[in-house]
């Protein structure tokens, strides 16, 4: 898709006006509560008459009316909201029937005060970016009915839409070549042709366009449905329709469109950040045996092999004969014992035999149990600096008759360092006596801020502790030297990354003198792999909350079950980078239930024995759709998604697991689910209350719950009720 016409929608709430008429001080100070944490500016008005003056006189964006004083017997002020253009929201307690009429009339929205009124209270400011945000989609009405088809386009053009009204759907295909379609909504009681329409412009409408289709008929059978949802119509509405059930199912199919837009935008930036990786660095992949199963452009352009030269070759076809094998072990032994990321620098062989020298980070790449799935290598090309350092330790094999030559030598072979990489220099105490411009300019001192003072001014993380730095001291003065990753914070604020070498400068007499830090910049390289990380989690994230907003459940569910599970994984004693890849991978548990029917996953009454075997079918579904991948996260999702309804007694699904045998992952995704699904609304029931939840739990131990995770979850009940308060709906 084209994604400079996708702009993440950002609302700037400071410049909208809201007027409320109201006279209840407990809904005032709950609409007050409601819009306290945003910039809107609020006016209140006591009777429709001031409230006419108010809107005459002020520029009003949004009015929120009680309906009983002000609507009920004024149909003046109901007509003069229709023609200002405000938008209206009605507090009532006015049946659906009377509802409609509002909504023809220039009501954006009901507010019914005996149902959840509190809860639609506080939605009101999710409400009005909801509107603002409509702007920018666009509804095609294919409706011969002329009262109808003006209503729907009124009332859909009063929710910010651009709406268009065709009354042919052979003339659609012209207007889709001109304008851009979000929705497109087709009667068919009016249009004979509309199902053939959709049927023979499948490809183009759903697949090419990704345009949400609702059809909208008196006859609506099983085939009719059946048909629809098998060829990708989203949804089918019974008419004659409750224009509130239209009003919502069209924002909610709009609004799951966005969101895989941006999941789908999402997808096209991961692939240019690993493009840009592939153009800026040298890279390279093999499987856990060390065969080379990837090489980009420079690689066999540093190389000089060529692609199919190299795949399929073990990566020491190009290891130069002058490494010591110890590097080699300590290389293996780092990524494939420890699983951890190598660095330091290789000496390499061209095809032509000549060398060349890069600077390398090989980083293991593990599933979600651990297992090696292949190494990435990255690599800079320092063999200009390393041919210079080779060649003035042959120049100072020397007598002292070539001690001016040798002066001269080291003087460029300074100069050369000096341009090439960042130094610091550090006396026995510590501190500091030398750093070139380089360094200057990174972290943003100047020599008067530096020389002399001790190193430990330099600004670093609040991660790094004092301990981290001794370690490397230690080691340098066990080992001779240090190599590793050090990260300083700039005088403005920003981490920068270093690849770095210290060593200690010592006399004739073995006596250390000071030491000198080699550094390279690696920040680009280490932003550039964050950002991949995050855009991987944002785009596991969407895809979570793209299959709870069908269920007509809230992006904050999966946030809170990320929350819990995280916490539940480090309470029980998993690593913290097995908690972090649980943390990303629960949001889509229930990615499986974009492949449930809308009738069976929003039903608000039990489901049919059929029905809830259709719908225990999503476990399956997900695992289905991640099971493939060979990233950790999205194969710690699919174990997610397949295991977090198997029970502790065996009697889950969709495997019957028993204990142990359902993976960690998902018993503990388990009770983070359930938790905070008995403790929010649902479309057939009520939220519970935290007794009941909690007696629940204890009652279900060591049946439907691991016995070691409900003990430590009532131990810790109060870190995970802040949770539940952070991310409320």
């Amino acid at each position: 898709m084209d994604c400079n016409y996708f702009k993440e929608f950002v609302l700037d709430a400071s410049k909208y006006n809201i007027l409320i008429l109201e006279n209840s001080k407990i809904t005032l100070n709950l609409i007050k509560s409601s819009f306290k944490p945003y910039s809107y500016t609020l006016y209140y008005a006591n009777s429709a008459l001031q409230a006419k003056a108010m809107m005459e006189e002020l520029n009003i964006h949004y009015l929120i009316v009680n309906g009983n004083i002000s609507l009920e017997n004024d149909f003046e002020l109901l007509e003069y909201i229709k023609n200002s253009g405000v938008k209206t929201f009605l507090l009532t307690t006015e049946k659906t029937g009377k509802t409609d009429f509002y909504y023809k009339n220039g009501i954006v929205d009901c507010l019914n005060k005996n149902n959840n009124f509190e809860f639609e209270i506080k939605q009101l400011p999710q409400m009005i970016e909801q509107i603002e945000r409509n702007k920018s989609r666009s509804i095609l009405l294919i409706e011969k009915n002329n009262t109808d088809s003006n209503e729907l386009k009124t009332i859909f053009k009063n929710r910010n839409y651009d709406v268009i009204l065709e009354k042919n759907s052979t003339k659609v295909l012209e207007l889709l070549r001109v304008k851009k379609i979000d929705l497109l909504l087709l009667n068919l009681d009016y249009d004979n042709t509309g199902m053939d329409f959709i049927v023979q412009n499948k490809r183009y409408l759903l697949d090419e366009l990704k345009i949400c289709v609702l059809f909208v008929t008196e006859n609506i059978s099983n085939s009719i449905v059946r048909d629809s949802l098998k060829m990708g119509v989203a949804d089918v509405i019974k008419t004659p329709y409750i224009i509130e059930e239209v009003i919502l199912k069209v924002d909610r199919h709009i609004n799951n469109k966005i969101e895989s837009e941006k999941l789908m935008c999402s997808t096209q930036l991961l692939q240019q950040y690993k493009q840009t990786v592939d153009r800026s660095s040298i890279v390279s992949k093999t499987d856990p045996r060390g065969v080379i199963t990837y090489v980009n452009e420079a690689f066999c352009r540093i190389s000089g092999y060529k692609e199919e030269e190299l795949l399929g070759k073990p990566h020491n076809l190009v290891r130069h004969p002058d490494m010591k094998a110890s590097v080699f072990k300590e290389m293996w032994d780092t990524i494939k014992k420890r699983k951890e990321p190598w660095i330091g620098e290789v000496k390499n062989r061209k095809k032509d035999g000549s060398s060349y020298w890069v600077q390398t980070i090989i980083n293991p790449i593990l599933d979600a149990n651990g297992k090696i799935l292949e190494y990435i290598g990255i690599r800079t090309d320092v063999t200009d600096i390393e041919k210079t350092k080779e060649y003035l330790q042959k120049q100072f094999s020397i007598t002292k008759n070539n001690f001016a030559e040798v002066m001269m030598l080291s003087k460029l072979y300074e100069e050369a360092m000096n341009k090439s990489n960042i130094i610091l220099r550090v006396n026995k105490d510590k501190k500091v006596v030398y750093a070139n411009d380089s360094f200057y300019k990174l972290l943003g001192y100047t020599q008067k801020e530096l020389i002399g003072k001790p190193y430990s001014m330099i600004k670093r993380p609040d991660d790094i502790k004092e301990e981290d730095i001794e370690k490397i001291w230690e080691a340098i003065e066990e080992k001779g030297i240090w190599k590793g990753e050090l990260r300083n914070i700039s005088k403005k604020g920003k981490t920068v990354h270093f690849i770095s070498t210290v060593v200690p400068i010592k006399n004739a007499k073995g006596e250390i003198l000071e030491y000198m830090g080699i550094r390279q910049d690696i920040s680009q390289v280490v932003e550039l792999h964050e950002e991949l990380e995050a855009t991987q989690r944002e785009i596991v994230y969407k895809m979570g909350e793209i299959g709870e907003t069908r269920s007509k459940e809230t992006g904050n569910h999966v946030k809170r079950v990320a929350e819990y599970s995280k916490l539940l994984a480090e309470l029980y004693g998993l690593s913290s980078k097995e908690a972090e890849i649980l943390f990303t991978a629960s949001p889509m548990h229930d990615i499986g239930k974009v492949g449930i029917p809308d009738a069976i996953l929003n039903k608000p009454g039990a489901l049919t024995s059929q029905e809830w075997k259709i719908m225990k079918t999503h476990s399956v579904i997900g695992y289905n759709i991640l099971k493939n991948s060979k990233r950790e996260v999205l194969k710690a999702a699919a174990i997610v998604a397949r295991e977090h309804h198997e029970k502790w007694d065996g009697s889950g699904y969709p495997r019957k697991l028993k204990g142990e045998k359902i993976h960690i992952f998902g018993r503990i995704t388990a009770i983070a689910d359930v938790f905070d699904a008995l403790g929010s609304d649902r479309c057939y029931k009520k939220a519970w209350k935290d007794e009941k939840i909690f007696q629940l739990l204890i009652e279900e131990k060591g049946k439907h719950f691991d016995p070691t995770l409900v003990d430590l979850f009532m131990n810790n009940v109060n870190e995970f009720k802040k949770i539940r308060d952070k991310y409320k709906d």
